[in-house]
């Protein structure tokens, strides 16, 4: 994770030589960021989805780019990790170690996986990030999976709220677009590179947008990947149309026609801290029929939720002038679907709940002690359970 100050956050360290070897839920960097430091003196083994170790590739390359001064790895550890990934098809049983793990889907991005461990005693799960929404990338996740879990250790970033219905919001985005563009106006999307912008893409494609699209950044290349990993695909058709008859942005001439035409841009960073967005965005932000559409949290201390709450980029920039709009484009379970992850593993008999702010994990966690009476915790930074 990454500090106030974007200083990369690295987790507490272990010993090396007592890792048998690293599960991947997901690519995200959140996930996937600290594993080239446990290959800086060792070989260990990591396993996940064939689709995640294409995208772990690319997110670990932008990574060091982006960060390698403030980094204690190189390129060398990002192609170790690559080079010990052995790739588990979901629903295939492997051994790590003195265990049997499994991956089933997780629903969050393609290749997402809850994670099973198989111990002589316990059932224990890892969802990593989840959803349980049908969406063009991914189908909603599979919580039959989760029957068997005796402690299940849960993302509650969405602990205390709940999301509206994904069809209104795909409906809402799209003629909200069409509205703006039809007004003389153009549409730029921050977009996270991985998995957002595809999503908004497929969407667009699958409503037949009939108003050009540019995208710009991480997310051609990310795009390609999906494409030929199809079987982690949830409607590869609209995935394939937009590909196929979108505009990719791949110089600063074509950028300066994205933003002359009445259209939708949509480009990282999702949060406007940085990549190409941020030049769309003080192109476009002067001029009242244009619009900013945010898909995505907008975490504190960001340009993102700056706009939200002031409509200043920054301290020294004039209020936005352009429209802005917020679309609840979340690919993670909110309240109601974590209540019914937890109730789909009928033998659970330990609850522990991580990546949620302390509100969230607190609020969650007494409702579902209350009326289950499953012993829920929620570890500290370095504390050990046992089961």
């Amino acid at each position: 994770n990454f500090d106030q100050n974007d200083n990369p956050v690295l987790p507490l360290q272990e010993t090396p030589s007592l890792i048998k070897g690293f599960v991947v839920s997901h690519a995200h960097l959140d996930h996937v960021g600290a594993l080239p430091l446990y290959q800086v003196s060792t070989d260990i083994p990591v396993y996940g989805t064939e689709i995640s170790r294409d995208i772990a590739e690319l997110m670990l390359k932008d990574f060091l780019k982006l960060s390698g001064a403030r980094l204690p790895f190189e390129w060398v550890e990002v192609k170790k990790v690559i080079d010990n990934w052995k790739p588990k098809k979901l629903y295939e049983t492997f051994e790590v170690g003195n265990f049997k793990v499994e991956l089933s889907n997780a629903g969050h991005i393609p290749g997402s996986s809850y994670v099973k461990v198989y111990t002589s005693t316990k059932t224990i799960a890892y969802t990593g990030d989840t959803n349980l929404i049908n969406t063009p990338l991914v189908k909603p996740a599979d919580v039959d999976s989760l029957r068997d879990v005796n402690v299940l250790v849960m993302e509650t970033t969405y602990g205390r709220f709940n999301h509206p219905s994904r069809e209104q919001v795909e409906r809402d985005f799209v003629n909200t677009a069409r509205e703006v563009i039809e007004s003389g106006g153009t549409v730029l999307v921050p977009a996270f590179s991985l998995a957002r912008s595809q999503e908004l893409l497929a969407v667009l494609a699958k409503y037949d947008f009939e108003y050009p699209v540019y995208y710009d950044g991480m997310v051609r290349e990310i795009m390609e990947i999906m494409m030929r990993r199809r079987d982690y695909i949830n409607d590869w058709s609209s995935l394939k149309k937009a590909y196929d008859e979108f505009n990719y942005v791949s110089s600063w001439e074509e950028r300066s026609k994205a933003v002359r035409e009445r259209g939708v841009i949509i480009s990282s960073a999702g949060m406007l801290k940085g990549g190409p967005a941020v030049w769309y965005f003080r192109k476009l932000s002067s001029n009242p029929k244009n619009a900013v559409f945010l898909v995505s949290y907008q975490a504190e201390n960001t340009p993102g939720r700056r706009l939200l709450e002031t409509g200043k980029f920054d301290e020294y920039s004039p209020v936005l002038k352009a429209r802005l709009e917020l679309f609840d484009f979340s690919s993670h379970a909110g309240k109601k679907d974590l209540r019914r992850i937890v109730k789909s593993a009928s033998n659970l008999e330990k609850l522990i709940l991580v990546h949620g702010s302390p509100d969230n994990l607190t609020a969650f966690g007494k409702e579902i002690k209350e009326e289950m009476g499953v012993d829920v915790i929620i570890p500290q930074s370095g504390q050990e359970i046992v089961s």
